[in-house]
């Protein structure tokens, strides 16, 4: 088992910034990819960004890059997303997830996802 704990979310203004982190504890141990993902009101859960263990493999949905950077600690089991830039349309709920068994941009190739984190952005 894998749990996962986000944290980093608020209320900003557009163009702001925040960062959130997912600190991850159970087995930890193994070499998982991890992927961010968000959920706002009447919409499907969308692929944000996912980081392979050692950081070489990264992907981006469309709507973020060069706004957002994906990173991780793995000496302290944590992976990280900058978000700079916010805009309304950045609104919702951000989970994080892990246990990687398919393409890291499908939100049914994880098994393991956090409680999520609520990001707000006002215009």
């Amino acid at each position: 088992q894998v749990q996962l704990v986000e944290s980093g979310g608020g209320l900003v203004q557009a163009g702001g910034s925040l960062r959130l982190s997912c600190a991850a504890s159970g087995r930890t141990g193994s070499r998982k990819t991890m992927g961010w993902f968000r959920q706002a009101p009447g919409k499907e859960r969308e692929f944000v960004a996912a980081i392979s263990w050692s950081g070489s493999n990264i992907n981006y949905a469309d709507s973020v890059k060069g706004r957002f950077t994906i990173s991780r600690d793995n000496a302290k089991n944590t992976v990280y997303l900058q978000m700079n830039s916010l805009k309304p349309e950045d609104t919702a709920v951000y989970y994080c997830a892990s246990d990687l068994r398919g393409p890291p941009t499908y939100v049914t190739a994880y098994n393991y996802w956090g409680r999520g984190t609520q990001v707000t952005v006002s215009s």
